[in-house]
């Protein structure tokens, strides 16, 4: 079984957190339904997990459901055991999206406090966007995520007091010996590759073979593509489109996205889109990274929701798209390939895990910088610019963001795949692996053939 943080969350929430339902949001094949399960089966002597996506499109018994009697009553009947109190029952609704009414029931299924209930939803923030009467203090929303650099490593056999070890080298900007970075910097590069959706990890665990993990990219992607046919008419077909679209975004000289572009059609704005970006980023399935021209603490007085980029959520599916079973063009360092759009992918893909909004910024005059982020602990913003070849200090635009006294910004930081760490001129250089100890505290590619992954280092 594959650790996850999340599980912690959640476990500490349901002993915890009496007086409230817990929502957990996120893409479709990140482990949600796996996880909850796992706690609850844990925690309480009767676990119910109702699957109402199954149920909408199968038999349809919870259709009825209109009130808590309603719900009690098919709870019986679904579950032919006896049940027992908030104590020692709780009630699963997975994909509760699926039945809209069920959300605005959570408030009073909340008040009875009859039966302890979770619920997750691959959609739940376009579903609250449309529900009428929002249980809002009777729910608590948490987004999940594919499996972040540091679960990929447990799961790859690093033990955490290593992991922990590698910390406090970056806590007190010491680099790794040459071993170590090789070893890092090695593993760092499988998860591109390999990415954070369960099922590619553990078919990865079973036998390294690459044609398998490829699979379950390629069937991910294309669940992702079918969910937005889910969508209404108006809107369905620009939404796969703009997913589509995402990978080819990344390789413009400007990385974000390029309203015309995305139906061939001048005169085109982020209002005509506007409903499609929020399925998009809403469902999980797409990081939304937004334009600041006016870099000040707190970031979000600044943001400019007309000019955004769009990552995919999980790096591994980027991969998949852009190289194929061409496990080479990441493992080596081969001049024609450019890595430096799928560096910024991983590291959006962490950050945002990590409980950062993601921002970027945008001038004209001055150029972009990949990332700002709000950094409360000094009250400033942090810019983060990353880089996958030799030129890695060569940034322009971070080094006149940086060096602008207007902006009052104290410290940079540029990630690349070089071992040390030093500071000059306001910025930090130090290992891209470095990443995943940031931490906010408040196609249809061939797969016939097989493609075998070295096997990893045994870490002693």
């Amino acid at each position: 079984m594959l650790e996850r943080k999340f599980a912690t969350y959640i476990e500490n929430f349901l002993q915890n957190e009496r007086n409230k339902i817990l929502l957990v949001n996120g893409a479709r094949q990140i482990g949600k339904s796996f996880i909850i399960r796992h706690v609850g089966q844990k925690l309480y002597k009767h676990f119910v997990e109702i699957n109402l996506k199954e149920d909408l499109e199968g038999e349809r018994i919870f259709s009825t459901v209109k009130s808590t009697k309603d719900l009690y009553m098919v709870l019986s009947n679904f579950y032919n055991k006896p049940l027992g109190d908030n104590n020692d029952t709780l009630i699963f609704l997975d994909e509760i999206q699926s039945y809209p009414n069920l959300l605005t029931l959570l408030k009073f299924l909340n008040q009875e406090n009859k039966y302890r209930f979770i619920a997750s939803g691959s959609q739940l923030g376009v579903a609250l966007s449309q529900t009428p009467s929002v249980p809002i203090g009777s729910i608590e929303m948490a987004q999940m995520h594919p499996l972040d650099f540091e679960e990929f490593l447990w799961a790859t056999g690093m033990g955490k007091e290593f992991i922990s070890n590698i910390k406090s080298h970056f806590v007190n900007l010491e680099p790794l010996d040459e071993a170590m970075h090789d070893i890092m910097l090695k593993r760092f590069k499988y998860y591109l590759l390999i990415g954070g959706l369960p099922e590619a990890i553990n078919r990865f665990l079973e036998d390294s073979n690459m044609t398998r993990v490829r699979k379950v990219h390629k069937e991910t992607y294309e669940l992702y593509r079918i969910d937005s046919s889910q969508y209404d008419n108006e809107h369905k077909l620009q939404i796969r489109r703009i997913y589509d679209f995402i990978p080819s975004t990344l390789e413009n000289k400007k990385t974000r996205i390029i309203y015309k572009d995305i139906e061939s059609k001048k005169g085109k704005y982020f209002a005509d889109y506007a409903s499609e970006f929020e399925y998009l980023t809403n469902s999980g399935i797409a990081l939304e990274v937004t334009a600041i021209s006016n870099p000040k603490f707190p970031l979000i007085e600044s943001e400019q929701k007309r000019l955004i980029k769009l990552y995919l959520n999980d790096v591994g599916l980027m991969t998949y798209l852009l190289y194929g079973l061409n496990v080479s063009a990441v493992l080596q360092d081969n001049r024609s390939i450019n890595l430096g759009n799928v560096y910024e992918a991983v590291v959006a893909q962490e950050l945002n895990a990590h409980g950062f909004k993601l921002h970027y910024y945008d001038n004209k005059k001055r150029g972009e910088v990949d990332f700002l982020i709000d950094d409360y602990n000094s009250l400033q913003v942090l810019p983060v610019e990353v880089k996958s070849g030799k030129d890695y200090t060569q940034h322009s635009a971070l080094s006149s963001f940086v060096n602008n006294a207007e902006y009052g910004i104290k410290r940079a930081i540029v990630f690349s795949n070089e071992r040390l760490i030093y500071t000059k001129k306001g910025v930090t250089y130090m290992p891209i692996y470095y990443s995943m100890f940031l931490q906010q505290d408040i196609s249809s590619n061939s797969i016939s053939d097989s493609v075998f992954l070295p096997k990893l280092e045994k870490l002693l």
